[in-house]
């Protein structure tokens, strides 16, 4: 059973910086790909970053790109995302998903496992 958890968002005016981080459940986390989606009011889930088993490979949307940075911690279990210059077009709940192989990848269909999400909201 694989549990993922996410922390670290809430509320930060535009041009702040959160990081939000998940920690995963299991002994195989270091095996598999991580990734970030949001989901913004009415809208359907997008990609955010994707990151693979041992950090050599990380993908970003366009939206995110120079602003948003995702790492992991393989020791720790857990995954980060460290954004910076907040937008209130950033304000979504936040998922991270357990990747089904240690490839990153920009499609929610790669990612069979999924955290409950936090709330992330930039005020302008």
């Amino acid at each position: 059973q694989v549990q993922l958890v996410e922390s670290g968002g809430g509320l930060v005016q535009a041009g702040g910086s959160l990081r939000l981080s998940c920690a995963a459940s299991g002994r195989t986390f270091s095996s598999y790909a991580m990734g970030w989606f949001r989901q913004a009011p009415g809208k359907e889930r997008e990609f955010v970053a994707a990151i693979s088993w041992n950090g050599g490979s990380v993908y970003y949307a366009e939206s995110v790109k120079g602003r948003f940075t995702i790492s992991r911690d393989n020791a720790k279990n857990t995954v980060y995302l460290q954004m910076n210059s907040l937008k209130p077009e950033d304000t979504a709940v936040y998922y991270c998903a357990r990747g089904r192989t240690s490839a990153a990848d920009r499609q929610f269909q790669g990612y069979p496992y999924w955290g409950q999400g936090t709330q992330v909201t930039v005020s302008s």
